[in-house]
């Protein structure tokens, strides 16, 4: 007999009344909540507006929990398609059932619809929810318990997990709590996440891709422990070779992406870049952009109307030079007129004077006569 282990639970479901109440889906609504609330942290940090990630996660959540039950349906069909089993029981995630790959990838295409009818970079999204994703995923495995399920090998360790049901081919004993070994390296990867996204800035995908890095490396130790029936290639489990697909396919990216894309992102969601996140924050960044579109439009306003009036005024400068320069030509004409004139006005009273004289002559004249 051992005299330390870890007891599993006696029920995995408590009802209230007729509503059965489930541990593993309280594991699983657990996780996606604080997913959520540590991913909207972030987001507002990176300069996202509150609300945000919940709004994309009405759209990823759905689709990943179909996404991780279609993988362990796919990959573990003989459990629901075999002879003598009911296929109905693949639609019973409740009993538990969720491929993280699926889960995963299906998840993915649910938030770059929700991404795309927000309009923000579907990469920086899941960097300031992958540390909020491992966390649940650390959550999540603990539903395992409940249900007597994934469990490691027989050992005598003194954290062993004391396993009492004989449904299912399961064989009562003490073996290796291979969920809390995988929850307690989800909760390490969570905090080397937050840990390099601080110390390296990394964007545009890499701090996800860090996440998926690093849960693919626990994945394939505590994997090779398990014992629960699974397909076998080469003489490794099948996700073992899909944690090392997926793992060399996440440095690639990590590797790829820093090269064309170093850095991080400096917008993220559009008019979202209040750094605190405080509600009245944004409504003051809000006003002051109001106040300063206001100001500009009455700058424009201003400028436009000193440009109509130096506009107007130079045609005035035009016009008075035009005046000008037609008043000194008219005074010039005056001027050369005059002195034709002159002469002509001093010759006619010499004239006059020449004819009284010879009037007087004449008149002179007739007298003798």
């Amino acid at each position: 007999m051992e005299l330390a282990y870890i007891p599993s639970p006696s029920h995995g479901v408590v009802h209230l009344g007729p509503i059965p109440l489930r541990g593993y889906a309280f594991c699983i609504i657990i996780g996606v909540f604080v997913a959520v609330w540590l991913g909207n942290k972030r987001w507002i940090a990176r300069g996202g507006r509150p609300g945000t990630v919940a709004d994309i996660a009405v759209w990823a959540v759905p689709f990943g929990l179909v996404g991780g039950r279609l993988y362990h349906v796919i990959t573990d069909y003989e459990l629901y398609f075999s002879d003598g089993r009911d296929w109905v029981d693949a639609f019973k995630v409740w009993q538990g059932g969720l491929g993280i790959w699926g889960a995963i990838a299906l998840g993915a295409v649910g938030a770059w619809i929700g991404c795309r009818r927000r309009g923000i970079p579907l990469p920086a999204w899941a960097d300031a929810l992958a540390p909020g994703i491992v966390f649940a995923q650390a959550i999540g495995r603990w539903g395992n318990w409940f249900n007597q399920e994934l469990y490691g090998k027989a050992t005598d360790v003194p954290w062993a997990l004391h396993i009492t049901s004989s449904t299912d081919g399961r064989v009562p004993g003490y073996y290796h709590p291979t969920f809390l070994y995988e929850s307690l390296w989800c909760v390490g990867v969570g905090f080397l996440v937050i840990w390099a996204d601080r110390r390296f800035k990394l964007g545009h995908g890499r701090a996800f891709a860090l996440y998926v890095a690093a849960y693919c490396v626990g994945r394939g130790w505590i994997e090779y422990m398990r014992v629960d029936d699974a397909h076998h290639i080469l003489g490794l489990r099948l996700n073992d070779w899909t944690a090392m697909v997926v793992f060399l396919l996440a440095v690639t990216y990590i590797v790829v992406s820093a090269r064309l894309r170093p850095g991080r992102e400096e917008v993220v969601e559009p008019d979202g870049d209040t750094p605190d996140g405080d509600a009245v924050a944004l409504d003051k960044k809000a006003d002051d952009r109001a106040d300063d579109k206001a100001d500009n439009k009455a700058d424009d306003k201003a400028d436009e109307t000193t440009d109509k009036k130096s506009d107007g005024k130079k045609p005035d400068a035009k016009t008075d030079t035009e005046a000008d320069a037609k008043t000194g030509t008219e005074s010039d004409e005056p001027a050369q007129s005059k002195e034709p004139v002159e002469p002509a006005q001093a010759k006619e009273p010499a004239e006059s004077g020449e004819s009284v004289e010879a009037a007087r002559g004449e008149a002179e004249s007739a007298k003798k006569v």
